[in-house]
């Protein structure tokens, strides 16, 4: 599979992500730092599965750490079951 990633123009750019929330900002500027980065290189296991293992184990570790450890209380902020969310965290090593 090859990426190809369209470049927008410096100001098209800015103008986006001025409507944009800071998280979707952050996501948005890494995102095309990365694509820029690899150019047309393949990504073996697709784009959307690398970026969902990338961040979902930093936002269950910061999620659990905010609720000290309680896992009841940061599933229910992620709006995930609590066997889910200890199925996750396993699956990232955080367990």
């Amino acid at each position: 599979m090859s990426l190809n990633a369209v470049r927008l123009p410096a100001n098209e750019a800015v103008r986006e992500s001025s409507s944009q929330s800071a998280l979707s900002e952050c996501v948005s500027r890494t995102v095309r730092r990365y694509l820029a980065d690899i150019g047309d290189t393949s990504c073996d296991e697709g784009l959307h599965a690398l970026v969902i293992r990338e961040v979902e184990g930093p936002l269950l570790r910061e999620v659990l750490a905010f609720h000290d450890g309680n896992q009841s209380r940061a599933a229910a902020v992620l709006g995930i079951n609590r066997a889910t969310l200890r199925k996750k965290l396993a699956q990232h090593g955080l367990l």
